[in-house]
């Protein structure tokens, strides 16, 4: 048997993950009875978790806001500190874990007094963030709405912009937020084309729950499925090359996120990478400093060699022009 500490931080995390739970729900759940449920949910409220309930056989729990910071006894500064400290941590990818640090920050904004949530809105509203180049931002606000909407695993309408600025309506079932390091991308199954989709965070005008419930079936890897879509953009040309390196060094070398890769024997990879131009990818490729072969196109092949050339031609033997000649 579990201790009550213990029992009680489950509880909590069951509230957390859902809307809604009847007793018999999480009694299930927990391997308890309803009574010692219901006596869980008494301690977790004089805790100061703010435990919601609709009354009937039928009726559920929820967690709302707490009365005050629950149970590190935090006064209102330091709950504020702690959250702001979480918000840039889960901006920036200071720790790593940014889907930590995400985490953390929204199950401590759910349980904060009113009074604290208020001013760490405010603060949310003054902060800006440095962008890269040409970089857009998003929001912190719509930043842990999308992450609310993975947590609670619940149906919602997405309001969204594409690449061309066209504004569209889906329904989409949340699943994952994806930090690439350059973007936030938002992993969803898009309900009426029946296929896992990824959107770019920034592009997310509006985020509608629905009050529907679903239960995701064999949902795809998120960073597996973000890479892929990001490597196989649009771009106006692709080149094939070969890398003389095992499978998991040429993914060292070059990111999923750059090219797609399969494996050409134990010692090989092949790899497909886009670009603006043969020039452009010709340039890539010689960085890479590795003696790979370009399989395909002829022009990506020619404007490598002609970089190579200049290059050689700039380092090499100082000319001997002009110096008499032995005889």
């Amino acid at each position: 048997m579990i201790s009550t500490s213990a029992r009680l931080l489950r509880l909590v995390s069951l509230l957390s993950a859902r809307p809604s739970w009847t007793c018999g729900e999480l009694a299930d759940r927990m391997a308890v009875t309803e009574r010692t449920v219901r006596r869980d949910i008494a301690s977790l409220r004089e805790l100061g978790y703010g435990v919601e309930s609709d009354p009937g056989p039928w009726g559920g729990y929820r967690l709302g806001a707490g009365s005050r910071v629950p149970p590190l006894v935090l006064d209102d500064e330091e709950a504020l500190a702690v959250a702001v400290g979480l918000r840039a941590a889960a901006l920036s990818g200071v720790l790593g874990g940014d889907q930590a640090a995400l985490s953390a920050l929204l199950k401590l904004r759910q349980v904060l007094p009113p009074r604290i949530a208020g001013r760490l809105g405010e603060m949310d509203a003054a902060f800006v963030q440095t962008p890269g180049p040409d970089e857009p931002q998003i929001s912190p606000g719509m930043l842990l709405e999308l992450a609310t909407a993975c947590r609670r695993g619940e149906r919602v309408q997405l309001s969204y912009r594409d690449r061309e600025g066209k504004a569209t309506t889906r329904d989409v079932d949340p699943y994952r937020l994806v930090h690439t390091g350059r973007r936030w991308y938002f992993v969803a199954r898009d309900v009426t084309r029946g296929e896992w989709r990824t959107f770019r965070a920034d592009r997310v005008a509006r985020i509608q729950p629905t009050g529907q419930a679903v239960e995701l079936l064999d949902p795809p890897d998120p960073v597996l499925l973000v890479s892929r879509s990001i490597a196989t953009g649009t771009y106006p040309l692709y080149t094939t090359v070969r890398l003389p390196l095992p499978l998991e060094q040429a993914l060292r070398l070059v990111p999923p996120t750059v090219g797609t890769h399969r494996p050409d024997g134990p010692d090989a990879t092949v790899v497909d990478i886009g670009g603006p131009d043969a020039d452009g990818l010709a340039g890539y490729l010689l960085g890479l400093a590795v003696p790979l072969r370009v399989l395909s196109p002829d022009d990506v092949r020619e404007a490598l060699l002609r970089r190579s050339r200049a290059l050689l031609a700039a380092n090499g033997a100082p000319s001997t022009h002009g110096e008499p000649s032995e005889k």
